[in-house]
């Protein structure tokens, strides 16, 4: 989509009926109490204050409305707002880390869009505009992009910019694989119990209870034995498995549903989303550390899923709309091309990996060994020596498990890249460029030097919560203390790039 840009130095206002959106904003903040007094409260009573407190709300978005205005310059955008409370704030585009547009249905229907300016500080984002026009949300979109990239000649006009260039769009047949490699149907599912426990503990008891007498009822009527008992558990089983893919399937179908990954120039931009749309976008210099993802569900399908971790500010839903998956769902050739391109100069996959220490997997069995042994003692001790039995087993497998984690695992470093590979069923591979590390440690527990291994952990800014470490682990003592050396005197003499 084409837009004009807008006009620098002239205010301008949001659209006409952001009021309602800011209403509609607020009321979803405050949609559990004011349910609670709509069903649970004396209405006759409690209805006119109801209605007061919708009115005032209603009163404080037309207010907010008449009393916010934005202003282009030629490196910055100046947001006014308040009248008894007045805020003024200049935001430089070049400060500027992502710029997320937002649309839900009622958006689309009224051809608008809700815009949010983040940088890397701070809890909440520089401006959040509710809401703009669709065609100037676009037109402030390319302009952060084009003054962002290049501040030093703002006042130019940008005419030979280079188009657009699709890396990766996504079909729907590879949506609804992501969603058959996803557990989001799990985690959608728990969610809604632990909402649902919060207003009546015993609902979900009573319904499981509900459940278990009737299908024991209905089995008892009809004589089951134990094969039916088994092959009735299998097939629920089976069922509750294929409901959470379906689940799984449709969330991501709503999510990342027409997901086109676009890089205009130095910065990408990231749109998807079926009846919500999302747009977001973030320079290619403010990625810090990238994620390479292969569960066993990805294996079978030949696919991997490609994170990055970029410094912008938090918030309670900046994670959601944050640019942080360029491949939700691709080939591994895809993936690595995709690398490859957005890290020109650099080899990936690394050439050669290096091995752990050659005592790593048995460091790796260490705490499932201790719990073996813990189980089973206190097994033997309430139920007999029988309950040994199980050691041999539980032991072999923990070794087992340790020992191909260990032949997976391994690290690579370069003169620009530092990366580190773990996992055996579900791998994942984690790498940050040097110029991006702004702190390192060396950690040794007493077990690591008395088996002579060291273990590094590097840092770098705007790493999730759920990102794994950046960890180089198990390495021999020696080697680790170069590797530490060596990233430490390049860290310290190479400029952090944000």
């Amino acid at each position: 989509m084409t837009a004009a840009p807008p006009e620098p130095g002239a205010e301008r206002r949001l659209h006409p009926l952001s009021w309602l959106f800011v209403l509609l904003a607020q009321l979803r903040q405050f949609i559990v109490p004011l349910v609670a007094l709509l069903f649970f409260g004396q209405r006759d009573s409690e209805a006119p204050w109801l209605l007061i407190g919708v009115g005032v709300l209603v009163l404080a978005s037309v207010w907010r409305y008449f009393t916010y205005h934005y202003r282009i310059e030629d490196d910055s955008i100046v947001i006014r707002s308040g009248l008894l409370h007045r805020q003024l704030r200049q935001v430089p585009f070049a400060r500027i880390h992502n710029v997320a547009l937002h649309q839900t249905l009622l958006h689309r229907m009224f051809d608008v869009a809700e815009v949010r300016l983040e940088s890397a500080g701070g809890d909440k984002p520089e401006a959040q505009m509710r809401v703009l026009r669709l065609s100037d949300a676009m037109a402030l979109e390319q302009l952060v992009r084009r003054r962002g990239s290049a501040p030093a000649v703002a006042g130019a006009t940008h005419a030979g910019e280079a188009p657009a260039q699709t890396l990766l769009q996504l079909p729907p047949m590879e949506v609804v694989r992501l969603g058959l490699v996803s557990n989001r149907g799990l985690l959608v599912l728990g969610g809604a119990a632990a909402a649902v426990s919060q207003f009546n503990q015993r609902l979900l008891a009573n319904l499981f209870e509900g459940w278990g007498k009737a299908l024991f009822g209905y089995a008892d009527a009809h004589r089951f034995d134990a094969g039916d008992y088994v092959l009735v558990g299998a097939s629920l089983l089976v069922a509750f498995v294929l409901f959470l893919r379906a689940l799984s399937v449709g969330l991501a179908l709503l999510g990342y549903f027409g997901f086109r990954l676009d890089e205009h120039g130095r910065r990408l931009t990231v749109e998807r989303g079926l009846l919500t749309r999302l747009r977001t976008s973030v320079p290619r210099r403010r990625i810090q550390a990238w994620t390479l993802e292969e569960g066993l569900l990805h294996r079978l399908l030949k696919r991997r899923s490609l994170h990055i971790d970029t410094a912008i500010a938090g918030g309670a839903d900046a994670g959601q709309r944050a640019l942080r998956e360029l491949a939700p769902i691709a080939t591994p050739g895809d993936c690595d091309a995709l690398v490859r391109h957005l890290l020109p100069g650099t080899q990936w996959p690394p050439a050669q990996w290096q091995p752990l220490h050659r005592l790593a997997w048995l460091r790796l069995a260490w705490p499932g060994t201790l719990l073996a042994l813990a189980v089973c003692a206190a097994v033997a001790w309430r139920g007999g020596a029988w309950a040994l039995l199980l050691l041999v087993p539980w032991l072999a497998w923990t070794l087992l498990v340790a020992h191909r984690h260990a032949h997976h695992a391994g690290y690579a470093c370069d003169e620009r890249l530092v990366a580190a590979r773990a996992g055996w069923w579900s791998r994942t591979w984690r790498f940050a460029e040097i110029d991006k590390l702004q702190a390192l440690r060396m950690a040794q527990s007493p077990l690591d030097r008395r088996c002579g291994m060291a273990t590094l952990v590097l840092d770098t800014a705007g790493a999730g919560a759920m990102a794994p470490p950046l960890r180089l682990r198990y390495l021999r003592e020696g080697e680790a203390r170069d590797l530490f050396e060596r990233l430490a005197a390049a860290v310290a003499a190479r400029k952090l790039h944000w």
